[in-house]
C-alpha cells in the first residue's frame, strides 16, 4: 500500500531516508516535518506487511532544471526501498505516484539526478524511462 505521508509518518520516513542519505535519522526529522505539509512537496510511504518498506520524495522546482524547458518541473528528490522488498516493482509504483502528483500540480516534465558513480541509481532511472541529459563535476574552494 502506498500512502501520501502525513505528520504521523515523519519518523518512518526519516528512518528510511537516513538509510538512503547515510545520515542520522534525527537530522532528517525536522526537514520532513517542514516538507510534508508543503504544497510544493509530496512524500509517499510504501507500507508492506504492516511496516514502512520504502518512500519517495518529490518536489516542484521552479529554477532551471537540466534538460527541461518548462516550469515548474516535478523532481524526484529521493526514493528508497528496503533491500528485502527490492526488484518487485515497488520503486516503479512510488515513482508513478510522484509523477501523478506532478501532473496534478500542472507539470509537463519530471526530472531527477544521481551521483556520477551511483550505477544502481543510473540503471534505475534509465529503466524508468528517464534520459540522461547532462553530466557535471562540481568544484568549490574556501576563500581566504
Amino acid at each position: 500500500m502506498i500512502l501520501h505521508a502525513g505528520k504521523r509518518d515523519i519518523a518512518a520516513v526519516a528512518g528510511l531516508a537516513a538509510q538512503l542519505f547515510l545520515c542520522a535519522e534525527d537530522e532528517l526529522t525536522g526537514e520532513f516535518d517542514a516538507l510534508i505539509p508543503s504544497e510544493e512537496c509530496a512524500v509517499f510511504l510504501l507500507v508492506l506487511e504492516d511496516r514502512p518498506a520504502g518512500f519517495a520524495q518529490c518536489q516542484l522546482r521552479h529554477d532551471y532544471v537540466e534538460g527541461t524547458e518548462s516550469s515548474p518541473v516535478g523532481y524526484l528528490e529521493g526514493i528508497f526501498i528496503l533491500p528485502e522488498y527490492r526488484h518487485q516493482g515497488h520503486a516503479r509504483a512510488l515513482l508513478d505516484r510522484c509523477e501523478q502528483w506532478a501532473r496534478e500540480k500542472g507539470c509537463t516534465e519530471f526530472a531527477s539526478d544521481c551521483e556520477l558513480g551511483n550505477k544502481a541509481s543510473l540503471a534505475f532511472h534509465l529503466r524508468m524511462g528517464f534520459s540522461e541529459v547532462n553530466r557535471i563535476i562540481c568544484f568549490a574552494k574556501h576563500l581566504p
